[in-house]
């Protein structure tokens, strides 16, 4: 082997350390770190928001997408002049309500509980956190089914098979109207609660000892302590846990779509599938966008409305 071949490798060596050298300071800077979440928000994220934006100023429709006109607000006011649009407002306003304050109250209640246990040491806290946390993983396609088979409304559905041998009657729990409401929000609320569970027991986690301990010298109950010592503490949390649980229940569709379908009639149709079916069943993608972007601006309002009730004025 010649003496300019043994130098090969050498050379290349050079060369790669010389790049790597000048790729030094760039790898140094937060932006080479944070760019590939940059590049991920642009394409999935911010495209198809300012893409849904752009269709909700059109006629746009399924069958032929690439015939269109720019109309203006006329996709919006045909969603409002709707007949059954305002009746499905209502029914959203319900869900969303009643499914954010028990996912809240409930989820708060269940990270005390284990909060307590974990510092007692009290035996079965770390399967209560993995029983609970197993409705969080599980999709909500197959959550709304699960409810299904449970609610069967006949003697062979779970829950009333339990209802009859307790001497009550068969309940129509998926075609009453009203019933099949609460069916969904007890649903959503089983599926959500584990989210916010864990959003407050770290919150908790936060909170320094010394602060419980000088409660106590002073004489606070439990319910004054967690007035005055843990909610004002852990505030930012339920902050971001009310933001987070009021957005992913007000776009909650793929569980009612496989409860109830949005029925009986529309009584448990949601805007977030009454934009499903604008857009694939009735094929009026500019309406459907017209929704979405509805629903977005929902969402940043009660945002803006969380941050006045939880974030004081020099937080800001």
């Amino acid at each position: 082997m010649s003496v300019q071949t043994k130098r090969l490798p050498e050379r290349a060596h050079d060369v790669l350390s010389a790049i790597m050298g000048r790729l030094e300071p760039i790898q140094n800077t937060p932006i080479t770190w944070i760019l590939p979440a940059i590049l991920f928000l642009l394409t999935f994220r911010l495209y198809p928001l300012l893409e849904a934006i752009r269709m909700s100023f059109t006629n746009m429709s399924l069958m032929n997408p690439d015939n269109y006109q720019y109309v203006g607000l006329e996709a919006f006011q045909q969603v409002i002049s709707s007949p059954s649009f305002w009746t499905m407002a209502k029914v959203t306003v319900i869900f969303v309500a009643i499914s954010v304050i028990l996912q809240i109250i409930l989820g708060m209640i269940l990270a005390l509980a284990i909060d307590y246990g974990v510092k007692k040491h009290l035996y079965g806290s770390v399967s209560t956190r993995v029983a609970v946390l197993s409705a969080w993983v599980i999709p909500g396609i197959v959550i709304g089914i699960l409810w299904k088979i449970m609610l069967i409304e006949t003697n062979y559905g779970i829950v009333n098979y339990f209802l009859v041998q307790s001497g009550f009657h068969v309940v129509s729990f998926l075609s009453d109207p009203q019933m099949a409401l609460l069916s969904t929000i007890a649903a959503n609320t089983w599926r959500g609660t584990a989210f916010s569970m864990i959003m407050l027991y770290a919150g908790l986690q936060q909170v320094p000892q010394h602060l419980y301990d000088a409660a106590r010298v002073d004489g606070a109950r439990a319910l004054q302590r967690f007035r005055y010592v843990t909610l004002p503490q852990i505030k930012p949390v339920v902050f971001i846990n009310l933001v987070l649980i009021t957005i992913y229940t007000l776009n909650t569709f793929d569980m009612i779509m496989s409860l109830t379908g949005g029925g009986p009639g529309h009584a448990t149709e949601v805007l977030a599938l009454f934009m499903y079916f604008e857009g694939f069943n009735r094929f009026n993608l500019g309406q459907a966008a017209a929704v979405a972007v509805m629903m977005l601006l929902v969402n940043v309002v009660m945002t803006i409305i969380y941050m006045r009730l939880f974030i004081d004025e020099e937080e800001f």
